[in-house]
């Protein structure tokens, strides 16, 4: 699928002589659907020497305890010929296949909302999207930032174009 979104990513790191080197350039590590994984951390120390790309495991939702989901993802456009059923089911299927079927407490307003345990940095960064919340929602355009803290959520392409964004999801203890 060519979505039009031809992306880049360039990790750095220490060779054996301690000399800083790229140990990766090219496109994402995974890809599963929209999501296009850039890098994640887990409690463990950083280890520069290590080559291996952070980014090409397993792809889940939520990052894993004390760690870190860097990410793009890309909206497209909602089609209005899609059935509620139909894409309440397409919707849950990608949230299953992303160990994340527990984070959906109440689809009530969209079935794409969910909520993760997590605060995230979101910058809109081509298209325009629309975050919505339980009780609220707002539009979003180029360079717009949402700092998301645990709450329910989705984000809605209304336009006629794809939508690219780019979000840092960082574990945390939330308290509401």
């Amino acid at each position: 699928m060519d979505d039009g979104f031809d992306l880049r990513r360039i990790v750095t790191g220490h060779g054996d002589d301690g000399r800083s080197i790229v140990t990766i350039d090219g496109p994402p590590g995974r890809r599963q659907g929209s999501l296009r994984e850039i890098w994640n951390t887990d409690s463990a120390a950083i280890d520069s020497k290590d080559h291996g790309d952070r980014g090409a495991g397993p792809q889940n939702l939520s990052p894993a305890a004390k760690g870190t989901n860097f990410r793009w993802f890309i909206l497209p456009p909602a089609d209005p010929s899609i059935s509620k059923e139909a894409l309440e089911k397409s919707v849950a299927a990608r949230f299953e296949a992303l160990g994340a079927s527990d984070e959906r407490p109440d689809t009530s307003r969209h079935p794409a909302m969910h909520r993760t345990k997590t605060i995230d940095y979101v910058v809109v960064l081509s298209g325009s999207v629309t975050l919505l919340l339980d009780s609220d929602e707002r539009d979003l355009h180029p360079f717009d930032v949402v700092v998301q803290r645990g709450t329910n959520h989705a984000w809605i392409n209304k336009g006629d174009e794809p939508a690219l964004l780019c979000a840092v999801l960082i574990d945390a203890d939330l308290v509401a």
